[in-house]
């Protein structure tokens, strides 16, 4: 939990120094709901209030914006805690007894001085700022996700009913050949790539009922580990718009409400962004989880390039069966001819040609390839993926077992952080050693 209140803390300030004015004030409003939350997870144990999370938690709010000041009544003077004789009084006197002589003076009694206040403690010096996690070599990476025709539809070239992925950019990089799904739907290996969130019942059904499916706000994701570590990110979604039919960001539906996507359109089972309040609350969604037509224009430049892209095509050209209109390409062949336009944009762009990773992966599996690897024997989770790199050797082949946790946790060790939910466990591997390896043998 404690990593969990770092993480959010920073979160607010990288979030509360980039805006002002009114949509700061609506940042407090929802940061503070958002907040909440972490409080109340963070104090609620078994064994009561543990000292560092409460600790913890009032760093946290010390970070939150002050509230407006309200102006206090000036303190009363304070009373004199003795009192002295007035002048209509006489002094008292001092009567000798018959056995004791009258001395010749009293002195009087010195007042006791009043406490002088304490002198003031150095200020402590202010804190170090935290140090940042660095990336490696690789410090931008794409991440398309697709619908799998099943591994030898796919990656096999005897076989294969995408000739550009299993031949062109299988040559440029490395497969992955043993690259394995959690699961047939798109949305729990969507989760799992971005958060290591473990499937559930509910995302093993695509969610009908998406509020059941939304993570609390103290549930992180990399998108939430890269805003305080400086690093940016973006999901590029195709299709996505609004109920008119205009692009618009992080579309999901309304609570208490299912998604009935328009054949071959967007749908938000393959946009694991809006189902975490984390990302949610405090508009990083908003402004990070865009339309696709928005990523050529931030392929321009390496510095308007974010170092994280969650790519997604529609339910057509994602590669699922059915969902393309009458008389073009379907399936497989519709997903391939997808990814040679949009992979050639990104392969030509600055970003990947300095310091680029583009990670092809199949996040769901096409139903007719279900029934396919049931009539052969084989494991219809099996899938393949492909890595290309200026940093990788082309046409190699990396037989580790890979699943979409290795995906999170190659990312963020590649940029320093750590893994986080189930990525982190001891049997999840990661490709990231191929780069560390690449920069101690290429040097500077």
């Amino acid at each position: 939990m404690k990593g969990v209140l770092t993480a959010y803390t920073g979160k607010l300030i990288a979030t509360a120094a980039s805006i002002t004015g009114k949509k700061f004030g609506l940042l407090v409003a929802s940061s503070l709901i958002a907040t909440t939350g972490i409080v109340s997870a963070t104090l609620t144990s078994s064994n009561g209030v543990d000292p560092l999370a409460a600790a913890a938690v009032a760093a946290l709010m010390e970070e939150q914006p002050a509230a407006v000041p309200v102006s206090a009544p000036a303190p009363a003077a304070p009373e004199e805690s003795f009192s002295s004789p007035t002048a209509s009084e006489p002094a008292p006197t001092v009567e000798a007894t018959p056995s004791e002589p009258l001395p010749e003076s009293v002195p009087a009694a010195a007042p006791e001085s009043l406490p002088s206040s304490a002198p003031e403690a150095p200020a402590p010096p202010p804190p170090s700022e935290p140090e940042l996690p660095e990336a490696g070599p690789i410090k931008h990476v794409f991440l398309i996700s697709l619908a799998s025709p099943g591994y030898a539809a796919a990656l096999d070239p005897a076989t294969s009913q995408m000739p550009y992925l299993s031949g062109t950019l299988r040559q440029q990089g490395v497969l992955l050949s043993n690259y394995s799904l959690l699961d047939a739907a798109a949305l729990p290996n969507g989760l799992a790539a971005i958060s290591g969130q473990a499937p559930s019942e509910a995302s093993k059904s695509n969610c009908l009922d998406y509020e059941k499916c939304l993570f609390p706000v103290e549930t992180l994701t990399l998108a939430d580990q890269f805003g305080p570590a400086r690093f940016t990110w973006h999901a590029y979604l195709e299709d996505m718009a609004d109920p008119d039919g205009k692009p618009a960001n992080c579309v999901h539906p309304e609570p208490d409400a299912s998604e009935a996507p328009a054949p071959s359109g967007y749908s938000a089972t393959a946009n694991p962004f809006v189902y975490f309040h984390s990302l949610l609350d405090l508009g990083d969604c908003a402004t990070n989880d865009v339309p696709l037509t928005e990523l050529p224009k931030d392929l321009k430049k390496a510095d308007k390039t974010a170092n994280f892209s969650y790519i997604a095509p529609n339910q057509c050209n994602a590669g699922f069966r059915g969902q393309c209109p009458e008389g073009t390409a379907d399936g497989p062949a519709a997903a391939d001819a997808w990814l040679e336009k949009t992979t050639k944009e990104i392969l030509a762009s600055p970003a990947y040609k300095k310091d680029g990773l583009l990670i092809v992966s199949f996040g769901a599996l096409d139903p007719a390839a279900q029934e396919a690897a049931a009539a052969e024997g084989a494991d219809p989770l099996k899938v393949g993926a492909v890595l290309a790199s200026p940093l990788l050797t082309a046409n190699g082949t990396d037989a580790a077992v890979y699943n979409p946790y290795s995906l999170l946790r190659s990312t963020d060790e590649l940029f320093g952080l750590e893994p986080l939910g189930e990525a982190d466990g001891k049997k999840v591997h990661s490709f990231a050693t191929a780069f560390v390896a690449t920069e101690t043998t290429a040097g500077d």
